[in-house]
């Protein structure tokens, strides 16, 4: 899952070195985080939050038949 994220946010920046993605799992649900330079910040987002959402929707797409929910927190 970590490395669809990064895919996905390294196509979208215009600094796709500056991406970090990291994967922190808990006994319940699995959290990504996605870091990204912040002039980039806004296309990571995009509109009203509509490729954040697109995002999240993708990650839990992905994930539904494993045991643990995973969630995407863009930091």
């Amino acid at each position: 899952m970590r490395d669809l994220v990064e895919y996905i946010a390294k196509s979208l920046v215009e600094n796709p070195d500056a991406v970090d993605v990291k994967c922190i799992e808990n006994p319940d649900a699995v959290t990504i985080e996605l870091r990204v330079a912040p002039e980039d910040m806004g296309k990571i987002i995009g509109r009203q939050g509509r490729i954040a959402k697109a995002l999240r929707t993708v990650v839990r797409a992905a994930t539904l038949k494993e045991e643990r929910p995973c969630f995407l927190e863009i930091i």
